[in-house]
């Protein structure tokens, strides 16, 4: 426990929150200079101010006595539209991942997580899309079916899966290379805003392809505009591809490729959208430009392109890994719910239960316990007078 207030456990418990410096002088009746102050010189608010920041940042007082966050060994974070969303809502997401990554360290000491188990991507020039999708179906051998739980998949093979509210309509899902234990972990957040599951089927795909394909060292904010996109387009690419494998979407999609009746059919099949269907069969030759043009102002006048058929009915696939662990931990007695949270505190990590059930998916009231005294009967014995009277008792009694 650091001794002072830490200002940088502020800022991180601001932007968690996903308000600006002016948002919280507001709210405090500050200004943006004494906000500066608490965070850059780590001068402790008065106590009324305190408890303000405790009620409105959701976070116990003594987050804010903590030593500086741990380190994670954080790389970079990809996030899927990345250029729609501004600094801020990005900034926001990442130290949500950043407490996330320390819970599953935790949690890492306790459990024995599946290895990573991804293949090396080796290429020479132009990234062969159909190549490396179908390398990678073989390798985690499932052929060329549909995927119908792509977050269980991901989490067989090592890869972490969380979904929660992002709160942000421009941002649908981010990863991240974190090292725990000096090995590598990738992180994947799927945005459950939208309970969407064929949009979030293509956004965890999406995010698998950045994990193949790029690099985990660069600062994006240092890469121009048209870098960035060629990034994008590449993981939707690979998305499509895994998702819809060459030869056996070809067989499908060749009966009937400018119905749009048809391609209802092939999303109960797929369970990938019928937007992502009309141009992976584009960019397989199956329908020419001029047909893909209409057949999108055909989903624009029925309005399917924000909402298309069987969104209502395809149910999301959650991720279940980091949920089953809490089960197996407090189902086990390694924990309940109040040592648990003990446990992140002294991993530096004060939090509220209700925040740790959010980015775990977790169950409301899972980690909710009550700071009430436990009375045991190593603090306080039966009098002696009463077992006498209860050994004069007939045996069947109840009482």
């Amino acid at each position: 426990m650091a001794k002072n207030f830490n200002g940088q456990r502020l800022r991180e418990a601001r932007l968690y929150n996903g308000l600006s410096i002016n948002d919280l002088a507001d709210i405090l009746g500050v200004t943006k200079q004494a906000i500066s102050q608490y965070e850059t010189q780590n001068v402790t608010p008065e106590f009324e101010k305190m408890r303000i920041i405790t009620e409105k940042l959701n976070f116990p007082s003594s987050y804010f006595f903590q030593e500086d966050i741990y380190e994670v060994n954080a790389k970079t974070t990809y996030f899927r539209a990345l250029l729609s969303a501004n600094k801020n809502a990005r900034l926001q997401q990442q130290i949500k991942l950043k407490h996330l990554a320390i819970i599953y360290q935790v949690l890492n000491k306790y459990l024995e997580f599946p290895a990573l188990n991804i293949p090396k991507i080796e290429y020479k020039n132009e990234l062969d899309f159909e190549q490396i999708a179908l390398d990678l179906r073989n390798y985690w051998e499932i052929g060329e079916k549909p995927i119908d739980n792509i977050s269980h998949l991901l989490e067989r093979n090592g890869i972490i899966v969380a979904s929660y509210p992002v709160n942000q309509d421009n941002i649908d899902a981010y990863s991240q290379k974190i090292n725990v234990e000096d090995q590598d972990r990738y992180i994947i957040v799927l945005s459950n805003d939208k309970n969407l599951a064929a949009r979030s089927n293509f956004d965890a795909a999406h995010e698998l392809g950045h994990i193949l394909l790029h690099d985990w060292n660069i600062d994006l904010e240092e890469l121009s505009r048209e870098d960035f996109k060629q990034q994008e387009r590449e993981a939707n690419y690979f998305a499509a591809a895994f998702l819809l494998p060459k030869n056996a979407f070809l067989r499908d999609i060749s009966l009937y490729p400018r119905d749009l009746k048809y391609y209802i059919e092939l999303k109960k099949k797929w369970k990938v959208s019928i937007s992502a269907m009309l141009i992976r069969a584009n960019r397989l030759g199956v329908i020419t430009d001029n047909q893909y043009q209409y057949l999108m102002k055909q989903m624009a006048i029925n309005n399917w392109r924000k909402r298309e058929p069987l969104d209502d009915i395809l149910i999301k696939q959650e991720p279940v890994l980091l949920n089953k662990s809490i089960e197996i931990l407090l189902q086990n007695k390694i924990f309940n719910a109040k040592e648990f949270m003990e446990e992140l505190a002294e991993n530096k990590l004060s939090m509220k239960p209700e925040e740790v059930e959010m980015l775990l998916n977790l169950d409301k009231g899972k980690l909710y316990y009550e700071n009430t005294i436990d009375v045991s009967a190593d603090i306080i014995k039966i009098k002696s007078f009463y077992n006498k009277c209860n050994n004069k008792r007939d045996d069947n009694d109840k009482y």
